[in-house]
This record gives C-alpha cells, sequence and structure tokens, in this order.
C-alpha cells in the first residue's frame, strides 16, 4: 500500500509498505493492505512502518490524523 506522512514542513515519507503503525488517540492501531477505510486522529509517538523490501523505518509525530482508504494512507502530521 501506499504511504504519505506529510507535516507542514515537507514530506517526511512517500513510498510502498507492507505494514504500518499509528499512535491513535484512542490506541495504536496497525494498517496492512485492503484495510478498511476509515480516518483517525493520532497523539504523539512513533509511526513504524515496514517498507516491501522488509526494511523498517520510525517518524516521531507530535499528533495529526491518517486517513486509510483504497490501499492509500495519508498522514497529515505535527
Amino acid at each position: 500500500m501506499k504511504l504519505e506522512i506529510i507535516t507542514p514542513d515537507k514530506k517526511l515519507y512517500d513510498g510502498n509498505v507492507k505494514s504500518a503503525v499509528f499512535p491513535g488517540t484512542e490506541g495504536s492501531f496497525g494498517v496492512l493492505n485492503d484495510h478498511s477505510p476509515f480516518i483517525s486522529t493520532l497523539k504523539a509517538g512513533t509511526i513504524h512502518l515496514t517498507e516491501d523490501n522488509n526494511e523498517k523505518k520510525e517518524f516521531v509525530i507530535k499528533g495529526g490524523v491518517a486517513e486509510i482508504k483504497h490501499n492509500t494512507v495519508i498522514v497529515l502530521a505535527d
């Protein structure tokens, strides 16, 4: 699935991932390919992702919003 992490200053990430785990305000949640569409607010924490080549990456955010639909995840982060 495609993942974009965007801050007011720059795009932190734009690529394809196997999975991602987000710090949701109601608790952490994971997303895989073909996930049901939804929108969630995010609290301060770390986004953990596994790229298609199995490389793992982490991004620290201060909060934001994640939208998941049609195998695309867009994160607007602080």
